[in-house]
């Protein structure tokens, strides 16, 4: 992207190992950024950094569950020790519930859906803040969901958890922009990544397939990340606050 602003900066992609997180951590550091690839899973995780330096990238890994304080603590630590501190957050590691209405979500699920797709966000959002806010600058990408713009995208634990990354997103953007920090969103539609869920659990289909039918192709994880590198790119340095649908038309119908 020509003009993108990225080169040298430090990005910390979260969920980086697969689906729409790996497609924006080799995007990012195509644009000569230094790449932190947080995620749970450390053979994915391991597999992207490689192939970031071999091709002559700057990458790090971090490995836990995001949703624990410790962390976040050492993902920020590594970036600021490592990477030279934290220009870009893109917190876009989640999990898909099974689909369920309100009446049959299970409190695990409630909890959990809440913990990963909301509570790590917001940790991570909050321990970097202050290191763009001393330098006057960054930029946070969070990965929403078409859910997050409508009740007839996904089960009621995910729906409920995007759409409080909406107000976080929203929120985060008023406070901090004489800060220098913006912050923005994502919303996918249909995307081929490694999330899924078991048809045999789902209690929805019957009433959510209905509003599927208009969901349109299935997007690819990189034009995903695409759009994410040019909301933290210096092409976006007046978008902030803004929920960009990446859904092939979906949130239009």
């Amino acid at each position: 992207m020509t003009g993108s602003g990225l080169r040298n900066k430090s990005v910390i992609v979260t969920g980086g190992g697969s689906g729409i997180g790996r497609a924006g951590a080799l995007a990012f550091a195509k644009e000569g950024a230094r790449v932190l690839v947080a995620d749970i899973n450390a053979d994915p995780a391991e597999e992207v950094a490689r192939e970031i330096r071999e091709a002559g990238g700057t990458a790090e890994t971090v490995i836990g569950d995001l949703s624990r304080p410790e962390t976040v603590d050492t993902v920020v630590a590594t970036a600021v020790e490592k990477l030279g501190g934290i220009d870009v957050l893109v917190n876009n590691a989640g999990i898909m519930d099974d689909l369920s209405a309100a009446a049959d979500v299970s409190d695990a699920v409630w909890e959990r859906l809440l913990r990963v797709n909301l509570t790590a966000p917001f940790l991570l959002t909050r321990a970097a803040l202050p290191h763009m806010v001393d330098r006057g600058r960054g930029s946070i990408v969070f990965t929403a969901s078409e859910a997050s713009l409508r009740g007839s995208a996904a089960g009621a634990a995910y729906t409920a958890s995007k759409h409080g990354v909406i107000g976080l997103m929203k929120s985060t953007a008023i406070m901090y922009r004489d800060k220098g920090v913006r912050v923005n969103a994502v919303a996918p539609g249909g995307t081929a990544t490694s999330i899924s869920v078991d048809p045999t659990t789902m209690t929805g289909p019957t009433v959510l397939g209905h509003y599927a039918a208009n969901m349109g192709r299935v997007a690819e994880a990189s034009e995903l990340a695409s759009a994410i590198v040019f909301l933290a790119s210096d092409a976006a340095s007046n978008v902030n606050g803004v929920v960009l649908p990446v859904d092939n038309g979906w949130s239009a119908v």
